[in-house]
């Protein structure tokens, strides 16, 4: 296992003993175990149960929120980072913190609330914001450390290590802290040499990607929405090629190769005839397993043949190596993310769902800033009186909406409605 430092391990804040102990203290766990702990027990992940990932929490049985798909984005992510020595407690913590910061409705959300923020909105960066300043358990002479996480675990969550604005004054698209936590973001970066993510961070990125990829496909299929039929379906898979290397990046015939490899898997041939039998639905566990093995086993196995990995003294680590995802398997997972993607997004109804979601959030949005700081919940109406600018006031009318769940939003814009002026 990689070997971490004292740095590693450090708190932005200290932290005395706990003070309840009926015996003697024994936990045994160390500080990224411990830290793995706050984020599984904290309120942002729990809310998370209740907010999109490619369809609604409420749409089926069984649909995956973005709480279930953190889960196994953790796992995934855990898999991978102990196959390459790292810490498993900082990559499964990576995997879970990496979508906390979503708002309702998931990207959707996430581009109406950068519409109406002044500074940006940035799911990414929210993450930050929730870990080390919103999520209440170390507060000390008012101000809020978060979750107090360890420098190592922070940099996990750091997928973009950058701020929103650039010393030039050009604005970043994706990044993973806003200009107001440039602060927090250097303290977690300190040790980096280059402007690369963290080992751990890249682990849970492309962890995502399995999990976006194989398990929303999972989804699209049960839902009746997506049949891997469209892979024989030469026309078709042409047109959702172009589609995904539009979307997703690579090229249009990367993606077609891509088809022809995943039609030679026996899993998939069995899954292309789902059809809700129990042969069936073993069947498609097995695709699902077998597929996020094949993109384990590729990743790590490319990762520990790199030449540059192998000739790093301090093996591979937070500042230290990069993760290699081989070609084909990154055309694959791109493949499968636009076959479980486009065909929801695509629907008519689909689309005008989201702009239902939309216009839901500028309409909260619109009665909170009216009412604020009164139609504030109590923390968020403290930092709001506290605030020192209009732009430090917004920020929290922006933070109290990122963190409501979908059916708080909703019952709150229908209040909204209730008052002349939000019709």
């Amino acid at each position: 296992m990689y070997t971490y430092t004292t740095e590693d391990f450090a708190r932005r804040a200290p932290e005395a003993p706990k003070q309840a102990q009926i015996a003697p203290e024994q936990d045994t766990r160390d500080a990224f175990a411990r830290d793995r702990a706050r984020v599984l027990h904290s309120a942002a992940l729990r809310r998370l149960a209740d907010k999109t990932q490619v369809v609604g929490p409420r749409d089926g049985d069984t649909p995956r929120t973005r709480l279930t798909h953190s889960l196994e984005v953790a796992q995934i992510a855990r898999g991978i980072g102990s196959r390459l020595g790292l810490h498993p407690d900082l990559c499964e913590m990576a995997g879970l913190t990496h979508d906390i910061g979503h708002p309702p409705y998931g990207h959707n959300g996430e581009n109406a609330l950068n519409a109406v923020a002044p500074c940006g909105f940035e799911g990414n960066a929210q993450t930050l914001r929730i870990l080390a300043r919103l999520e209440p358990k170390v507060l000390i002479d008012a101000t809020s450390y978060g979750l107090n996480l360890t420098r190592a675990s922070l940099d996990a969550a750091v997928k973009y290590p950058r701020t929103r604005t650039n010393a030039d004054g050009t604005v970043n698209r994706k990044y993973s802290a806003y200009d107001e936590d440039a602060d927090v973001l250097a303290w977690a970066r300190a040790g980096h040499t280059d402007d690369r993510p963290p080992m751990e961070a890249q682990v849970m990125d492309f962890s995502d990607d399995i999990a976006y990829s194989v398990h929303d496909v999972e989804d699209g299929i049960v839902s009746g929405r997506v049949s891997l039929q469209v892979l024989w379906d030469f026309v078709e898979l042409a047109a959702l090629a172009q589609k995904g290397a539009d979307a997703f990046g690579g090229t249009a015939d990367q993606l077609i190769d891509a088809a022809d490899r995943l039609r030679s898997l026996p899993a998939i041939a069995a899954a292309a005839d789902f059809d809700f039998t129990l042969r069936s639905w073993t069947g498609l566990k097995s695709l699902t397993s077998q597929l996020v093995g094949r993109y384990v086993g590729a990743v790590t196995e490319a990762t520990l043949a790199s030449a540059a990995n192998q000739e790093l003294t301090t093996g591979l680590g937070r500042a230290h190596g990069n993760l290699v995802v081989p070609p084909d398997a990154e055309a694959e997972v791109r493949l499968l993310k636009t076959v479980a993607v486009l065909y929801v997004m695509d629907l008519p109804a689909h689309i005008a769902r989201q702009d239902r979601q939309r216009e839901r959030i500028f309409r909260v949005h619109e009665y909170l800033r009216a009412g604020a700081p009164g139609t504030l919940d109590t923390v968020f109406r403290a930092w709001f009186e506290a605030a020192d600018t209009d732009l430090e006031r917004e920020r929290v009318i922006v933070d109290q909406i990122a963190s409501m769940t979908e059916s708080r939003l909703e019952r709150v814009a229908d209040k909204a409605a209730a008052f002349d002026g939000f019709l």
